[in-house]
């Protein structure tokens, strides 16, 4: 491999996928696309080929790209049109006669039932990639475990667990691993339009996290499935805004419908060993 770039090589998953490449390549292989001036100061010290832009910046790809033989594209946030954003990465890529494109997708059972319309543009953009005529590989992603603290809250100890996800399960796995396993493929892995399945190789409910924390923390955590309407009045009234709730609404509807809980092996096979499951993972989120 002669260079990568690395869009988000700021966020923890860009992170994640260097410090795992830098055992193998140099930072002079890697380029770096980012907003973030004292990040990107910081890894132009280390030597890595820095630039400054955004998915909407068509300019900016270009130069970033410039010499790449392959662009990891992590999924834009919701902030602004994400579709068109991964659409100007894809294009620029071919128009520059990148070998390769990678992206990073989700891991979601059934894209006609989804209940997170947001989930849909990832659909889309790996039909958008596939049309290209570029060469890819597609990582389908699981919720990150990371997640957990956010959706239970910092007075879970306190308070427990309201979610309306039933007992939906999810195949959890933690960001760090699944970044080390799609620098993995991507040293390691021919270019070859594949699709892998990052998940964790068991999958847990909501009551399986209070148990856990319970265990923990030894205090007791309990898990209280509510439902919608009873749960948006609650958010509301913690002054969260609608449009926060609709989405922490639609995420708890998936998992309680299974989305998140297909299991596959691609993430322990790349990494090379069993993914974290939840005890040490929950230990290592919450400091316990």
């Amino acid at each position: 491999m002669r260079r990568i770039l690395v869009t988000g090589a700021t966020g923890v998953l860009g992170s994640a996928v260097i410090e795992t490449l830098l055992k193998k390549i140099s930072t002079q292989q890697i380029n770096v696309l980012s907003r973030k001036d004292e990040k990107l100061a910081e890894m132009h010290a280390k030597g890595f080929n820095t630039f400054r832009g955004d998915y909407d910046d068509k300019y900016s790809l270009e130069k970033a790209m410039s010499g790449v033989d392959m662009v990891l594209l992590i999924s834009a946030g919701d902030e602004g049109d994400r579709m068109q954003q991964h659409k100007n990465v894809v294009d620029t890529a071919k128009k520059v006669s990148v070998n390769c494109i990678a992206y990073t997708s989700r891991s979601l059972s059934d894209r006609a039932t989804l209940a997170n319309k947001l989930m849909f543009d990832h659909f889309d953009t790996e039909d958008y990639i596939k049309e290209s005529g570029l060469k890819y590989t597609i990582f389908r992603n699981v919720l990150y475990m990371d997640v957990i603290p956010l959706f239970v809250g910092k007075q879970v100890f306190e308070t427990g667990i309201f979610q309306p996800a039933g007992d939906g399960k999810v195949a959890f796995a933690l960001r760090k691993e699944m970044g080390e396993a799609m620098a993995n493929v991507i040293l390691n892995e021919k270019c070859e339009k594949k699709t892998y399945k990052f998940t964790g190789n068991e999958t847990y409910s909501f009551y399986d996290i209070a148990s856990v924390l319970t265990e923990l923390s030894g205090k007791e955590v309990k898990y209280t499935p509510v439902e919608i309407a009873a749960f948006d009045t609650m958010m509301l009234a913690r002054g969260l805004p609608p449009a926060m709730v609709k989405k922490i609404i639609d995420f708890n509807t998936d998992i309680k419908n299974n989305q998140e809980a297909e299991i596959s092996n691609d993430l322990e096979i790349k990494l090379g060993h069993k993914p974290t499951s939840l005890k040490p993972g929950l230990k290592i989120l919450f400091g316990l």
